[in-house]
C-alpha cells in the first residue's frame, strides 16, 4: 500500500501541478509562435 500521510499527498499534488504547468507553458509558447507567424503573413499580404 502507498504512503497516505498528508506530507506525501501534498508532495504528489505539487508534482502533478508542476507537470501540468510545464505542459501548459509549452502549449502557450506554441500558440504564441503560431499567432506571430500569422501576423507576419497578414502584414506581408498588406504590402
Amino acid at each position: 500500500m502507498g504512503d497516505r500521510s498528508p506530507k506525501s499527498v501534498q508532495k504528489q499534488a505539487s508534482q502533478k501541478q508542476s507537470k501540468t504547468d510545464g505542459a501548459n507553458q509549452k502549449k502557450n509558447a506554441l500558440i504564441t509562435a503560431q499567432q506571430a507567424t500569422k501576423a507576419k503573413a497578414a502584414a506581408n499580404k498588406k504590402k
